[in-house]
């Protein structure tokens, strides 16, 4: 049985294990600092401490934000937190770390998830209901605008077949409604023009990431508070900001995409590197054993042959 001195080295040891770095004493430091800003800015629902720790969770999870400059930490930290948005796996939205090869920095960009989008916009006050489908060739759908417009979508229960159209539909508290309807042909000229075309979440999570371009598209025609507009109009922007900022939705975005690297994709391409190395290594070690094995059997002397 374990004595008294041996379970507290085995605490002492857990403890210490669970010691934050200095980089992220250093960014809880500046976070606590933020508080009465936050305060200040932050729905009911959400609290500074709640979004402490939620930042500090994210940062745990993705250790690349701590390796981003600070200005562009503490810019989406307190974007989200304007917002009243929460980061993370809820897909409310995202704390994502860029490389930017000009500066060799690492920058942390601001990204609204599908869900998050929706919640901004429920918040205007005047749109009861707002949703976004992926209509597969399977499915039973017909559309029409004019003077008597219309919108049928029953999704085939299996086998959907490939998708064909996406569309954004709204319905205000008067009972009117507004939806948009987008080809692939629509969605796809729009992912070609984001600079992350074909990586990130366009790759990943090409369904969400097609009803977020619905949803944006019919946006613009929808009747949003300015606050609204703007914070549809922070998603996938860099801002750097210090403690002190009041309104970091009026900083501009200092995103520089023509010299960003996806960290996923580029961590990818190095572990492809890696993998690729460790078979050459391994082929060149089996090659030297049997190089060695056969240089072993040949002095061997063999009996039966006399000298």
């Amino acid at each position: 049985m374990a004595n008294v001195n041996e379970v507290k080295n085995k605490l002492a040891k857990k403890e210490g294990a669970k010691t934050p770095s200095p980089k992220a004493q250093t960014i809880r430091t500046l976070l606590e600092k933020m508080k009465p800003e936050l305060a200040k800015v932050l729905p009911k629902h959400l609290d500074p401490d709640r979004i402490l720790r939620i930042a500090l969770t994210e940062m745990r999870r993705n250790p690349k934000l701590l390796d981003a400059t600070r200005e562009s930490l503490l810019g989406a930290v307190m974007l989200s937190a304007q917002l009243g948005l929460e980061p993370g796996p809820l897909g409310h939205c995202y704390l994502i770390p860029y490389y930017n090869s000009k500066t060799k920095t690492y920058e942390v960009q601001f990204q609204l998830g599908y869900k998050g989008m929706l919640d901004l916009v429920r918040r205007s006050g005047q749109i009861e209901m707002i949703d976004a489908h992926v209509v597969h060739e399977k499915d039973v759908f017909d559309y029409q605008y004019g003077l008597e417009p219309k919108l049928y979508h029953k999704p085939a229960l299996k086998n959907r077949g490939a998708p064909i159209a996406v569309y954004a539909i709204a319905k205000f508290k008067d009972g009117g409604y507004s939806y948009l309807v987008m080809s692939i042909e629509d969605v796809e000229k729009i992912r070609k023009r984001s600079k992350a075309a074909d990586n990130g979440p366009w790759v990943t999570d090409w369904e969400a990431m097609a009803k977020k371009t619905a949803i944006k598209q019919l946006c613009k025609y929808l009747p949003l508070s300015i606050e609204v507009q703007r914070g549809l109009a922070a998603d996938e922007t860099t801002k750097k900001v210090t403690p002190e900022t009041e309104d970091v939705l009026y900083e501009p975005d200092e995103t520089d995409w023509e010299n960003v690297i996806d960290v996923e994709v580029e961590t990818q391409d190095e572990n492809k590197k890696l993998e690729q190395e460790e078979k050459v290594e391994k082929i060149e070690e089996k090659t030297e054993e049997a190089k060695e094995a056969d240089h072993a059997q040949k002095e061997i002397p063999n009996p039966f042959v006399k000298e």
